[in-house]
């Protein structure tokens, strides 16, 4: 016969989202349990965006030889990659982030850890399937973070053997010397460009006729123009996979090539389907997914929120930790709240990277905004630090100059969206931007230059120099 324990909240999901509501149960100083069927350690540290980031830093610090001639360096041709090795640090700092986050989760929630599969009886009734037995947990509150896995297609599943997902990718001993890549999000372009600056023979397809998510066309023709010269692309078409006497065959429109390994990055699937939520009692859409409210993260009127890469929204881990914090907050308080959430940013660190802030250039009416344009070739610090071609186009209202959203290709474009999202964030329109001082030379000031493109095209009653206001104002 199962057991029952009685809690205020009961959290299923051990990862960033579930971490940060757990944080706010606390704080309110509620009995809970936090459950998860692990492994522990966030997929942000374990799979996402920590090791990846290692991946880069690794691939770049090899591949800054390229401009060694450039500045006179001369030996380059002696040095030599010890792939396997490489590869194996990777995997120790993994490891090290990893086991970080799990020990964050066991520190948290002591002996109300409970390692198990959980499923909903009725909305606040569940059942915790662990090694030992099963047991019961009744709650007045459930926050659902059970997070996300890899897509795996069917078509690809006889061609099992060749082909790794994001979570099995960092469990490679050693690297392959050709890779296809499936799908060229953020993930997919800079796990490819790594391998690519690590020596590997990367090709990649997609759907899209971009990478990286842009919509917007001059900052997409930038990016292809130079990721182009690093890894094969082939987009605009569907891929299938052929195969071959060692290996597969990647085909994609009229190309076919021949590669060790697939690496398929065709986006994430949420974990609600072991939940047994439909026969809970609550609202699913058309797909199957819970129904809630993105301000407040509730499902429906149950005293249930859904948060983190398991709601479908905002897979990233700032948002999931906001998610956390409103979710745990809304379970602990008799009035549900629903709060402001924090202006979109998106950055794939692939140096040059690409990032986007706000509004996207295909959410917006062209007739209703004012475009901002600035090349990085008229930016004195990115010359300095590669001759990459890269724009910052930065979207305005055309009638108030609010900024609205931006796009972005170039050197260190990651501390210009941080910059950007603040910017918007705080409602500032170009004229109000160009009064704080630009220090040169930064990158930022490509900034300065697109608002001076919004701002000329701005009715300016004073007449005054851009960015300068009167001392007696």
């Amino acid at each position: 016969m199962s057991k029952q324990i009685n809690v205020d909240v009961a959290i299923i999901g051990a990862g960033t989202a579930g971490l940060y509501a757990l944080r706010e149960v606390r704080r309110a100083k509620k009995s809970f349990v936090l459950i998860d069927s692990g492994p522990l350690g966030t997929t942000c540290a374990r799979v996402g965006c920590m090791p990846s980031k290692v991946a880069l830093h690794m691939a770049e610090s090899w591949h800054g030889q390229k401009d060694f001639t450039r500045f006179g360096i001369s030996g380059a041709e002696h040095l030599q990659l010890d792939s396997q090795q490489a590869w194996a640090e990777l995997r120790r700092q993994r490891d090290n982030f990893s086991g970080r986050a799990a020990a964050g989760a066991e520190r948290a929630a002591g002996e109300q850890l409970l390692m198990g599969r959980a499923r909903f009886l009725t909305p606040t009734l569940l059942e915790v399937e662990q090694a030992d037995g099963v047991q019961q947990v009744q709650a007045k509150s459930v926050i659902i973070a059970t997070g996300s896995r890899p897509v795996m297609p069917g078509f690809l599943q006889p061609f099992a053997e060749h082909c790794i997902t994001t979570d099995d990718f960092f469990e490679l001993d050693t690297l392959p010397k050709s890779i296809g890549i499936l799908g060229l999000g953020a993930i997919g372009l800079e796990m490819g460009l790594a391998l690519a600056r690590l020596g590997v023979e990367v090709h990649g397809a997609d759907m899209a006729t971009s990478v990286g998510g842009i919509s917007d066309p001059e900052v997409s023709q930038h990016a292809l123009a130079e990721f182009g010269k690093e890894m094969q692309l082939y987009l605009g078409a569907p891929a299938e996979l052929v195969q071959a006497e060692q290996g597969v065959i990647l085909k994609s429109g009229e190309t076919q090539v021949q590669v060790e390994k697939v690496l398929v990055a065709l986006g994430r699937r949420p974990n609600t389907d072991t939940l047994n939520l439909a026969a809970a009692g609550f609202a699913l859409d058309e797909r199957g997914q819970p129904l809630f409210n993105p301000q407040t993260m509730q499902m429906g009127e149950h005293p249930v929120f859904i948060i983190g890469d398991v709601n479908g929204q905002r897979a990233l881990m700032h948002d999931a930790a906001d998610e956390g914090a409103m979710a745990g907050y809304n379970a602990v308080h008799d009035t549900v709240v629903a709060f402001k959430r924090k202006v979109s940013i998106g950055i794939a660190f692939t140096n040059p990277d690409v990032v986007s802030v706000g509004a996207r250039f295909d959410e917006l009416a062209a007739d209703e905004i004012l475009i901002g344009t600035a090349s990085t070739q008229s930016n004195g610090r990115s010359q300095v630090l590669s001759e990459h071609q890269g724009v910052l186009r930065l979207y305005a209202d055309k009638t108030s100059g609010k900024l609205l959203g931006a796009s972005m290709f170039g050197m260190r474009a990651e501390h210009v969206a941080q910059f950007l999202a603040l910017a918007i964030q705080r409602e500032e329109t170009a004229q109000s931007l160009l009064q704080i001082p630009f220090y040169h030379p930064v990158v930022e000031e490509v900034i300065q230059s697109a608002l001076q493109d919004i701002a000329k095209h701005l009715p300016d009653a004073t007449g005054l120099p851009f960015g300068l206001v009167r001392a007696d104002s």
